[in-house]
């Protein structure tokens, strides 16, 4: 009877808990090697087991307040590693009755609820290298894009196109999209995270990753130190494309990651690596930083090494450069009575033409574009012109001529929207007005500056050409016109001629019975032909005129 007792009593003693060993994952048909609560459960990711197996005859399981697990350190090459499970209790011996005292063993819960592994975010453990980023929020379905930058997007293809299955990788895509990834930890050669499946119980993965050596790190701190604007765009979270043609492997390529995850799928990668480095790519997307940390150097131990390579190259640059000799010569030399100084060198050639001057972009508030443009264009032919020929065309014009010259250079006629704040501020700048600023433009691009002086200085002409004009215009059957210093003006009419000291005939119009003057017409030595060129469409049949016969 004793010894039936006995082996009743252990019967139950190991006996596993069937509720909490999990029939396999749902997407792959295969058992969980996850569940710890499975016999045999050696994956280096396995987290602590949620029912140990008990003695119901050893003393611990009478004592509720007894800790059923107990801490051990991590394991080595592996910072996140589950703390290892106690050593199960060894069933008593059958050989010896059980104790009156020992009270019956209690029943398992039927259906014990899965623990889930808590989060791999460990804030207080990062460092110089461990980095921990909370997990990324679901995204919309329309955002199918995991990384915006080039270094981004090349760890995604580094992974698409080391894939097996790309049935996988879509499984993997929907999972990152949907959130499933919790917080991510890197260290060198490192990623880790808990990726939720189909279970309750998420799974472990990581995805490994080749650091660099020593030599492979001196190369790219010297590429870096080459050129100031890398350690810029550092600082600015920005890779430069050229740090990764620079012969050292910062980027992986197909083939270079190596996922593992604690599902049982064996696929390469599966959807969880999958999912885990997708969410990867937005990391390095937003840090570059985390690529480097990944290939076995952090942020600020980079940032020293370039500040002291950068700082060493300055002071062998100084040392190296030779004292500039001072200009100049000795004044013994230069008081000489017999020193002769060299011959000066050939000038460089003058170029064909003046080029054009860079444009000066629009700013609220600021100077007209335009405006600003036309002036650097005629300082620019000018100086051509002083190149060519050794002196200045406009130099000694005054202001009111130099405007007239800017104004009448200026594309377009009269006064139109494009032209009326420049003719305001040059009539302004000179004390006149913008009409006066118009009529000498027109006498200005009729004849230039001897055009501009018929218009404003009357002068005496001398007897002999001027006299001999009238007789011509009478030959021409037009009336006799009026003398007035160096002017002809018609009786009735609203012609004048006006001779230049250049000897050249410059027409004018007005209106009938007002003295206001407009030049007119293109000049001429003759001045009937001058007249022919005023209008040659016949409005001066009016005044009596008839062209001479051919």
């Amino acid at each position: 009877m004793r010894v039936r007792d006995v082996q009743s009593l252990l019967a139950g003693a190991f006996m596993m808990p069937s509720s909490d060993a999990p029939e396999g994952d749902e997407d792959s048909g295969l058992p969980d090697p996850a569940d710890d609560s499975r016999p045999n459960s050696a994956s280096p990711y396995s987290a602590t087991p949620d029912h140990p197996r008990r003695n119901p005859a050893s003393p611990s399981s009478a004592a509720p307040d007894h800790p059923r697990h107990s801490a051990a350190p991590p394991t080595d090459g592996d910072p996140f590693s589950a703390p290892a499970s106690p050593p199960e209790s060894a069933p008593s011996s059958p050989s010896s009755p059980p104790s009156p005292s020992t009270p019956p063993p209690s029943p398992l819960p039927a259906n014990p609820a899965p623990q889930v592994p808590r989060s791999m975010a460990a804030p207080s453990r990062d460092g110089e290298l461990r980095r921990t980023f909370p997990a990324f929020a679901a995204r919309s379905a329309e955002d199918t894009r995991f990384a915006e930058s080039w270094w981004g997007n090349a760890w995604v293809t580094a992974l698409e196109e080391g894939a097996l299955d790309a049935k996988r990788l879509a499984r993997g895509r929907g999972y990152a999209q949907d959130g499933h990834v919790d917080a991510i930890t890197v260290t060198p050669g490192l990623v880790l995270a808990y990726v939720r499946g189909s279970r309750p119980r998420p799974y472990r993965v990581q995805v490994r990753l080749r650091t660099l050596d020593d030599a492979d790190w001196t190369r790219f701190l010297d590429a870096v130190a080459e050129r100031p604007g890398h350690i810029a765009a550092l600082l600015d979270k920005e890779m430069p494309q050229s740090l990764a043609d620079c012969g050292v492997p910062l980027l992986p390529g197909p083939g270079d990651l190596d996922p593992r995850c604690s599902c049982p799928d064996r696929g390469h990668p599966c959807k969880h690596a999958a999912a885990l480095c997708y969410q990867t790519a937005r990391l390095l997307d937003a840090d570059p930083f985390v690529l480097l940390l990944l290939r076995g150097r952090g942020e600020r131990q980079l940032l020293d090494a370039l500040s002291r390579l950068s700082a060493a190259r300055a002071a062998r640059a100084a040392q190296e450069q030779q004292p500039a000799p001072l200009a100049g010569v000795r004044a013994t030399e230069a008081l000489d009575p017999e020193r002769r100084l060299p011959p000066l060198p050939a000038p460089l050639p003058v170029p064909p033409h003046p080029e054009q001057p860079p444009v000066y972009p629009a700013a609220p508030g600021g100077p007209d574009p335009f405006a600003l443009d036309q002036l650097a264009t005629d300082a620019a032919a000018r100086a051509h012109a002083m190149l060519g020929t050794g002196r200045d065309p406009v130099a000694e014009l005054t202001l009111w001529q130099d405007a007239v010259r800017l104004a009448a250079a200026r594309p377009g006629s009269g006064l139109t929207a494009a032209t009326r704040a420049l003719y305001a501020s040059l009539a302004a700048a000179t004390d006149r007005t913008p009409a006066d600023l118009a009529r000498a433009v027109a006498a200005w691009r009729q004849g230039g500056f001897e055009g501009l002086a018929v218009l404003e200085e009357p002068w005496d002409p001398p007897a002999g050409r001027f006299d001999r004009a009238r007789p011509l215009l009478l030959a021409a059957d037009l009336p006799a016109f009026r003398p007035w210093h160096n002017r002809l003006t018609h009786p009735r009419g609203h012609v004048q001629l006006r001779l230049g000291r250049d000897g050249l005939w410059y027409p004018y119009e007005s209106e009938p019975g007002d003295d206001d003057w407009w030049p007119r017409g293109t000049p001429d030595l003759d001045p009937v032909g001058a007249l022919t060129g005023l209008d040659p469409a016949g409005a001066l049949d009016d005044l009596g005129f008839t062209p001479p016969e051919a």
